[in-house]
Parts: structure tokens; sequence; C-alpha cells
């Protein structure tokens, strides 16, 4: 399994951990599979993403 990365970064670690939380939690109500890891990252440059194994 690879890990799949969103595509935006973020500025803090709370607004990519709240996308984090959203997509383990509301994937169902739009009728995709819900992920089975999601974890918040930094980047080299600082800035935080989300990434996700299905």
């Amino acid at each position: 399994m690879k890990w799949v990365y969103w595509s935006k970064l973020y500025e803090s670690k709370f607004q990519a951990g709240c996308l984090a939380k959203r997509m383990e939690e509301d994937w169902w109500v739009y009728g995709y599979e819900c992920p089975q890891i999601v974890e918040v990252y930094r980047s080299k440059k600082g800035r935080f993403g989300v990434r996700y194994i299905l």
C-alpha cells in the first residue's frame, strides 16, 4: 500500500488535523471509502499536510 497525499498544505497543524479528522469521520456521508490510516505530516518547508492509505 502507498500513501495518498492531499493536494493542499496548511500553515498550522490544527488546520491539517481538522481535515484529517473529517476524513476519518465524514467520508462515508459522501459515498467514499473511508481511509484505513490518516496522518498529519510536516513538509520540508514547515507546512502541514495530510496523507492517507485506503
